[in-house]
């Protein structure tokens, strides 16, 4: 079959590879579709933490956010899979450790991550290798782009949970990327008044045009009382600044992961009285990210600019946007193509 493999620090290609067999307790997936996300870009270029740790390493296929069909059980999986569509969690823990039995499997000691790391092979390929126990059913009224924004639909659900809001709370969300406008539509979803800050009004376009009126930059953003603030943004100094602008009390959320250490003073959190919570995958959201998908409440789809084969996943990771790409900040593969 044929599988993106990174071959070494800003090279990849698209190679002919052996297909994956369902081995106990697992099964094969079809991928239907899968998305480009910023960890791919990444260890693409070699700046991910876990290449220097010894977490990751090259040859690496990667691939974390995917959709697709079951094609094959392996011994001990229900028959019940098979023709499904699917999606599944990124985050495989041993099953064994106190953490797993407690539902924490994303920070289990021996944790493997699909397409990232200790070399669990990823999504960016025709078929995928998949526990079943990692498994979710998508309904017919998901489709596949939707189906492929479970994944990180599932991070900023969480961390919306995270900000502990009740409907008519404030909440200001830094940054617009994938992860910033999905944590907005799940907030709205859920009866929050939600502002969004950006670096400027072109990476503010998109957030008003799926209706988020309030959308500001540095300069331009309200002296409001935030009950809660989500930093999904990559840049070092948006740590402090969230703790800066939340309300005595309130929550900071954060998601957004920056190339260099933050920092923020922890007197200021202690006399604001301020929690703060970090958000590591998507696991515990990615039911209700399918849910908010099948019903409508929430549709993540105009985030998708543009569809493309596996043989473009290269450009895509070099960071060329596809001809004829909308405003949308996240970019699909279809390895069909």
């Amino acid at each position: 079959m044929r599988a993106l493999v990174l071959t070494g620090p800003g090279k990849a290609e698209v190679q002919e590879v052996e297909p994956p067999v369902a081995d106990l307790g697992q099964v094969v997936v079809d991928v239907e579709r899968a998305g480009v996300c910023g960890t791919d870009v990444e260890l693409f270029t070699g700046e991910m933490s876990y290449l220097h740790t010894g977490r990751s390493w090259y040859p690496l296929r990667p691939g974390h956010e995917w959709c697709g069909t079951v094609t094959a059980l392996g011994d001990g999986v229900d028959a019940t899979w098979l023709g499904r569509r699917v999606t599944g969690d990124t985050m495989l823990g041993c099953g064994r450790c106190d953490r797993c039995r407690k539902g924490r499997h994303h920070v289990c000691a021996d944790l493997a991550e699909i397409g990232i790391s200790r070399g669990r092979a990823g999504a960016l390929a025709e078929q995928l290798a998949v526990p079943a126990s990692a498994l979710h059913a998508l309904p017919d009224t998901v489709d596949a782009a939707s189906g492929a924004l479970v994944e990180p639909g599932g991070n900023a659900l969480r961390s919306v949970h995270a900000a502990g809001l009740q409907p008519g709370e404030r909440l200001l969300v830094l940054g617009t990327g994938t992860i910033g406008l999905l944590v907005a539509l799940f907030a709205r979803a859920r009866g929050a008044e939600v502002h969004l800050m950006g670096r400027d009004d072109d990476g503010l376009r998109l957030a008003r045009r799926l209706g988020f009126d309030d959308a500001w930059t540095r300069p331009s953003l309200p002296a409001l009382p935030w009950n809660a603030v989500v930093d999904a943004s990559n840049a070092p100094h948006l740590p402090a600044l969230a703790l800066e602008l939340v309300e005595p009390a309130g929550r900071v959320v954060y998601i957004g992961l920056a190339g260099t250490p933050s920092t923020l003073d922890t007197r200021d959190l202690l006399l604001k009285d301020v929690t703060a919570v970090g958000i590591l995958g998507g696991s515990a959201g990615l039911p209700g990210a399918i849910a908010a998908y099948a019903d409508g409440s929430v549709d993540a789809r105009p985030l998708v600019a543009a569809t493309v084969g596996l043989a473009e996943t290269m450009d895509v990771l070099a960071g060329h946007r596809p001809a004829g790409a909308g405003p949308g900040p996240k970019i699909h593969i279809d390895p069909r193509r």
